[in-house]
């Protein structure tokens, strides 16, 4: 293997904004700034949603991102800045180097990702299954 995550992860973090769970919680208050949570379906599920974020699986990312692409998002177009999250910061690094590329404008990344939200005692919505234990 020429280049495994790690490396890819720690080339992303290089070049993008790292921000605490605390910032993007202000950047969100002021209506500027869109959470893009791109775990999967299943762990919001499981672990919960940060209240108003937007869910984009990472698989769609680049399809969603895209205006040419039949699978575009208006909400990418919307001229906001977006900050992007995982479970711990290490896909929503690469996410977050993918939409810098693509020249989405201003964008940052969770540190910690939602694992670090979720420990700030930041606020999160538990899916209903999950509130009844």
């Amino acid at each position: 293997m020429k280049k495994g995550y790690k490396a890819l992860v720690d080339e992303a973090n290089a070049e993008i904004e790292t921000i605490s769970p605390q910032e993007a919680a202000k950047r969100a208050e002021g209506g500027d700034t869109l959470l893009i949570d791109i775990r999967d379906i299943r762990e919001l599920q499981r672990e919960g949603r940060v209240p108003g974020a937007n869910h984009c699986p990472r698989g769609m990312l680049e399809f969603w991102i895209d205006p040419e692409s039949p699978y575009h998002k208006e909400i990418f177009s919307s001229g906001k800045s977006f900050v992007f999250f995982c479970a711990a910061g290490w896909r929503s690094a690469l996410a977050t180097k993918t939409a810098q590329d693509m020249g989405l404008g201003k964008v940052a990344h969770i540190e910690g990702g939602f694992g670090a939200w979720r420990d700030a005692g930041l606020a999160v919505e538990v899916p209903p299954e999950r509130a009844k234990s």
